[in-house]
């Protein structure tokens, strides 16, 4: 057995090391030591449930009568890396804890794991991948993204952080008739017996237009619908996602594509057919750009059930801009009426910048989490693109939260 106690020293070059108890001294880079340690189920004692300490430096403002300089919770608990400026400087932990340090930029955390399994750090996928629509199919995840080409490159991953290209939606052989390019913002979906893509593209009337694939096996072939499902060439329309509510009720979700045009960017809801192959009904608005930070539009949609409220995560402002951000809003019904969170859950800092448009979905280990992209720090706009990251959501008074993200530090698995 192998233990820590969760101190970490400083050395003289301004780098760290803890001291394991069989006298290893893992070293960091800068101030902060990050160790997880997973016993196997034959030690003696027992392991317990997934815990974090977080031990904190030594201009940590400690609390009265609080002796110690580490704290134990339940579960996986992050942070984002980010000290928050000001005399004392401080953090602030994906719990909602706000440690407060003497002096300037004096933040200095630690995190050990224990039973909470492997690390990794963002990003996961560090080529351009816009846009990732990410479903699961038995033990593995699928992912496609944003290609511009017809290709839309599909990878699959069996914990959401390793990732092998399995193939493409579509190629130049099959791509659907009615689109000319701009190949955007995919997802697949599991839709009775049979797998349908979604997607965006350009019409041969110029604008966006929002249409469908099938097929048998996950990885196709894809066999596209002659024409699209949603066809409104003033303006266009864009960022289609499939929703099922948990009764079977079948919806599809776009953005109209009005900030092309200088003109609102509503999000729309329809019920679909049971095949996801057709639209029933009538299209009902439920999303509008109204609060300051959105800017001049709302987009990528994606909705999910969870604690009796339907939650409808979007993107907003200028997807090439550190104004870029993930809001949430909530209703009792997926056709709305939605109510808004006043700020965003998910915004640029130091490493990375303009998150957003992303997959909301529960990961291998039982956590909900957000797959999503990002330009990195300080290259918005630039290459090498947007990059796949994986963060963990917390649930918190019936609103969701991602205090933790974007992360660029070590974390256990998703």
């Amino acid at each position: 057995m192998v233990t820590w106690d969760g101190a970490c020293t400083a050395d003289a070059a301004g780098n760290s090391f803890a001291t394991l108890s069989n006298g290893w001294q893992p070293y960091f880079a800068g101030r902060e030591c990050v160790i997880a340690l997973d016993s196997s189920p034959t030690c003696s004692p027992a392991p317990g449930a997934c815990a974090t300490r977080i031990s904190y430096g030594p201009n940590w403002q400690a609390a009265p009568n609080h002796p110690a300089y580490f704290d134990d919770v339940a579960g996986v608990l992050t942070w984002n890396g980010v000290c928050h400026p000001g005399s004392p400087s401080h953090a602030v932990l994906s719990n909602g804890w706000t440690p407060y340090f003497s002096g300037s930029d004096s933040c200095a955390i630690s995190l050990r794991h224990t039973q909470c399994s492997a690390l990794y750090a963002n990003p996961v996928v560090a080529t351009d991948c816009p846009d990732p629509g990410v479903m699961r199919e038995g033990s593995e995840y699928f992912m496609a993204c944003t290609s511009g080409g017809p290709g839309y490159p599909i990878r699959s991953s069996p914990d959401l952080v390793h990732w092998t290209a399995r193939g493409t939606i579509f190629t130049n052989a099959t791509r659907p008739t009615w689109a000319t390019g701009d190949f955007w913002a995919p997802e697949l979906h599991k839709v009775g017996a049979r797998f349908v893509a979604y997607f965006s593209a350009r019409h041969t009337n110029g604008a966006f237009a929002v249409g469908a694939a099938w097929a048998t096996n996950i990885l196709g072939p894809y066999t596209a619908l002659g024409q699209p499902l949603v066809n409104d060439p003033n303006p266009g329309v864009i960022d289609a996602h499939f929703f099922q509510a948990a009764g079977g009720a079948k919806y599809l979700l776009w953005k109209v594509d009005g900030n092309a045009v200088g003109a609102p960017t509503p999000i729309k809801i329809q019920p679909l057919a049971a095949d996801g192959l057709s639209l029933t009904g009538a299209p009902t608005t439920v999303l509008t750009n109204t609060l300051s930070w959105e800017g001049g539009l709302v987009e990528g949609p994606w909705m999910v059930e969870h604690g009796g409220f339907f939650y409808l995560f979007y993107s907003a402002n200028g997807y090439a801009s550190t104004a870029y951000a993930v809001g949430v809003a909530r209703s009792t019904s997926p056709t709305g009426p939605f109510t808004k969170a006043p700020a965003p859950i998910l915004v640029s800092n130091s490493s990375f910048g303009g998150p957003g448009h992303g997959s909301v979905l529960i990961g291998p280990s039982g956590d909900w989490v957000h797959v999503y992209h990002s330009w990195l720090g300080g290259k918005v706009g630039q290459a090498p693109g947007r990059h796949v990251l994986v963060d963990r959501i917390r649930w918190e008074n019936g609103w969701p939260t991602m205090r933790g993200a974007p992360s660029a530090r070590s974390q256990p698995m998703p």
